[in-house]
């Protein structure tokens, strides 16, 4: 949790959503500090986009308490709305347009005055790299370009909090990383970031303190360096053996580890040094297809706490 003396712009307890007889979001606490990026680690279907939907107050809240900007989103939900950002998981934007005029029709709905709007657009897409788009219509536009140009549009009322859902799920590596530096300049703008992702290394890049999240649950919550110290060992060994002899190999190997996990294409093996364990792998006249040594992430968190891999 964040310190006593930081206050919350974003503070949750016993927070529930549930839809008829199934419970999507299961009495969570979460706090979010100003200034801090916050995420939400899981699979899909862990109900972190639930929970997304009711901190922007588009979702009912089903019991427990929430509040946001100190206020309860069922009493104050537009007055929310009007301090926040929002990047939904699908882009939603007017393909019809041009780049400059989804700006420009969305600044409105805030009711921001044209004089006042005009070089906001032109400062909001020289950040989202984007300016020489400006009359370009939507459709023909990359999928990085869409997504930071949702981005840029979701600060056209210069939010207090940006919430992000996956921000890059389906875009390649490159369109990624320089969206992943967009978001970092906000953070050290001042904006608050709260994301979902399944991505590890988006979750380790982006995130100051995460949850994981699991079939609607927080099943644990830190720094991704905390957590991977707390529930990992330093490195992983990972080691192929081929179509269905992963189950018995484990077994061979079992006491070189301080934890082994069987994958249905691999096995990982939970140590401290990786190398010397596939020396002494070898030296058992053990032939495994392929070996490699990684360090630990939050892939290796979510297996260790689940029992299940984040794409599962």
């Amino acid at each position: 949790m964040i310190p006593d003396e930081t206050p919350a712009l974003i503070e949750a307890r016993g927070l529930t959503k549930s839809f008829g007889d199934f419970t999507a979001v299961d009495s969570v606490d979460f706090a979010v500090a100003r200034g801090e990026s916050f995420g939400f680690l899981g699979p899909n279907g862990a109900g972190k986009s639930s929970t997304m939907r009711m901190i922007g107050t588009v979702s009912p809240v089903s019991s427990g308490t929430l509040r946001i900007l100190g206020s309860d989103p069922a009493a104050d939900g537009p007055r929310i709305r009007s301090r926040l950002g929002v990047v939904p998981q699908q882009d939603n934007l007017d393909v019809e347009l041009t780049v400059w005029e989804n700006l420009y029709v969305y600044g409105r709905y805030f009711g921001i005055p044209g004089r006042v709007l005009r070089p906001k657009i032109a400062e909001l897409l020289e950040f989202a790299q984007l300016a020489d788009r400006a009359r370009s219509k939507v459709e023909p536009l990359s999928g990085g370009m869409k997504r930071r140009l949702t981005i840029a549009r979701s600060l056209i009322n210069d939010p207090e909090i940006l919430l992000l859902d996956e921000p890059t799920t389906g875009l390649d590596p490159q369109a990624r990383h320089i969206l992943w530096d967009r978001l970092y300049r906000l953070k050290h703008q001042g904006v608050t970031l709260v994301l979902t992702t399944h991505y590890m290394d988006e979750a380790e890049q982006l995130c100051d303190r995460l949850v994981v999240m699991d079939h609607g649950r927080i099943v644990a919550e830190g720094s991704p360096r905390q957590l991977i110290a707390e529930h990992c060992s330093r490195e992983v060994a990972e080691l192929r053996f081929g179509i269905d002899q992963n189950e018995t190999m484990a077994e061979k190997v079992a006491d070189l580890a301080g934890r082994v996990e069987v994958l249905a294409d691999r096995l990982l093996l939970y140590v401290d040094d990786g190398e010397r364990v596939l020396r002494l792998v070898h030296e058992r006249g053990l032939q495994p297809v392929s070996g490699l040594v990684r360090r630990a992430s939050l892939e290796d968190v979510f297996l260790t706490l689940t029992g299940r891999s984040l794409v599962d």
